[in-house]
């Protein structure tokens, strides 16, 4: 099992989404994604796409500040077999 971060800050809406998705289909079963996002909507945008995936869980999501101060939304998926 493997961690890996994917930063997708600065982007909007379906990007992160997408991005994640891509990511998720190069990693293996029981494998984590962190996603890293400065968009707002993208901690709803997750959990609808969570709510419907045959390809990832969503285990967690945090909001945090980067190193200039903006908000950065976390969000942990686990790849599913």
């Amino acid at each position: 099992m493997s961690t890996s971060i994917l930063d997708v800050r600065g982007t909007k809406c379906p990007v992160p989404i997408v991005k994640a998705k891509q990511a998720l289909d190069k990693l293996a079963a029981g494998d984590v994604l962190e996603v890293h996002a400065t968009d707002g909507g993208s901690v709803e945008d997750f959990k609808g796409w969570a709510a419907t995936s045959r390809l990832a869980t969503l285990d967690a999501q945090r909001v945090e500040q980067d190193g200039t101060g903006a908000t950065v939304y976390v969000h942990v998926l686990t790849r599913k077999p």
